[in-house]
């Protein structure tokens, strides 16, 4: 792992009377998988639109790539992939031509974006896929375009916020394990954002507990293995009332 990419310094952001992040610092290392866990209406989804420019802080700062992201959000994007729970595509489009369109936005030459749309079909398992329109795509068959989407800007990070969310079973265990493949070639760094302790468990390096905006716990998986520890045990304490071994 190498030097910091994403970087929280009591980041916080406020609604009113209602703290949504509270005074978040948290350092994510280049080409890590880092796991952001914890339940729904944690502040997961608030820290992300902060690392992405798209809501302003209450205080504290969020670097992406050495970049602030309040100041230069449009720079934070074009060094960021994001794919959101819900992906949007054009369902009138096919797959391939979804990924072309957004090729073309980001300087691709129309033969650059198909070639490179083409080969990530291939990758994200795809192939045969490639000229069926879209909005015929199933929820893991759309996750996986998305995923092709956000690699076709060739992003240094990559965001996923609950990706997993409404696929089966062997689908979810496909998505991860493409995750993994991806990261470790392509040496991306990515945020994994999740309220299910199993897929986080099996996808990510490191994982931050995050609860009603607070970071409860940083914890490296390697470590928990090396000292006979089980992550579970640890969320358990946290989130259920449980003793932690």
């Amino acid at each position: 792992m190498g030097e910091p990419v994403i970087v929280l310094s009591g980041l916080t952001k406020q609604y009113g009377t209602f703290t949504a992040v509270n005074n978040l610092t948290l350092t994510i290392r280049k080409g890590e998988i880092f796991g952001l866990l914890g339940p729904n209406g944690a502040g997961k989804s608030t820290t992300i639109l902060m690392m992405l420019g798209l809501t302003d802080p209450t205080a504290g700062s969020v670097t992406v790539c050495g970049i602030d992201a309040t100041r230069s959000p449009i720079k934070v994007k074009k060094k960021v992939g994001y794919l959101p729970e819900d992906v949007g595509f054009y369902d009138d489009l096919t797959g391939l031509e979804n990924l072309v369109y957004t090729g073309r936005l980001n300087g691709l030459s129309r033969d650059e974006a198909r070639r490179k749309a083409l080969s990530l079909i291939e990758r994200v398992g795809l192939a045969g896929h490639e000229n069926k329109k879209a909005g015929k795509y199933s929820r893991g068959m759309r996750q996986r375009l998305g995923l092709a989407d956000v690699l076709i800007k060739a992003p240094e990070v990559i965001i996923l916020d609950e990706p997993t969310s409404g696929i089966d079973p062997a689908g979810v265990r496909g998505f991860i394990d493409l995750i993994r493949t991806l990261s470790r070639e392509e040496g991306l760094t990515v945020l994994f954002s999740s309220h299910h302790l199993s897929q986080v468990q099996q996808v990510c390096d490191r994982i931050a507990l995050f609860s009603a905006g607070t970071l409860l716990a940083d914890l490296e998986l390697a470590t928990l293995v090396a000292e006979g520890k089980q992550l579970e045990d640890i969320y358990n304490y946290y989130f259920e009332g449980r003793t932690a071994q």
